[in-house]
């Protein structure tokens, strides 16, 4: 399994865009030049995250995107599930169907009945990596980041900057 790096645009562009003024919005080319990413990817990922309700897209000329909700109710979960769709992570082909020793025409309850018990490690598996996920939010990030992590002048100046590439 690997997330695209996709996800990892997101997180780190919805980071940024919690200081955001009231009515305010941010531009996909301010996000990516910031970040030194693909405009034209992150306008993907900002279609896939605006279609899971995450951000909102503000119309006009000094428009952009915002977030549509909370930094305390977008959880990392949101985005993986937005920027990776739902379908789950491992697809059982039920090979155990396909064993040699077998009549195909008559294939045992334990081979059709009973759910492969590789599918159901792996699901249990993913289960338990979603309700991790489920547990941290844009917020928490954003605390760790800028009070445990970067210098207090970062956050000032990373303000400044997406204030200044608005005007």
């Amino acid at each position: 399994m690997k997330f695209s790096v996709g996800v990892e645009y997101a997180l780190h562009c919805l980071l940024y865009m919690i200081n955001l003024e009231e009515g305010t919005s941010v531009g996909i080319r301010d996000l990516a030049t910031f970040q030194g990413i693909s405009e034209t990817y992150l306008s993907k990922v900002y279609a896939r995250l605006s279609k899971s309700q995450i951000v909102k897209s503000i119309p006009g000329v000094k428009g952009g995107y915002a977030l549509a909700r909370s930094a305390d109710d977008i959880t990392f979960w949101d985005v993986v599930e937005a920027v990776e769709g739902t379908e789950p992570f491992f697809q059982c082909a039920e090979i155990r169907q396909n064993n040699v020793l077998l009549d195909k025409d008559n294939l045992p309850d334990t081979h059709t009945k009973c759910p492969c018990l590789i599918k159901v490690v792996m699901s249990e598996a993913e289960e338990e990596m979603r309700k991790y996920l489920r547990t941290k939010t844009i917020a928490w990030l954003y605390d760790q980041v800028y009070n445990n992590i970067l210098p207090k002048d970062m956050e000032k100046a990373t303000i400044e900057w997406f204030n200044n590439s608005r005007r």
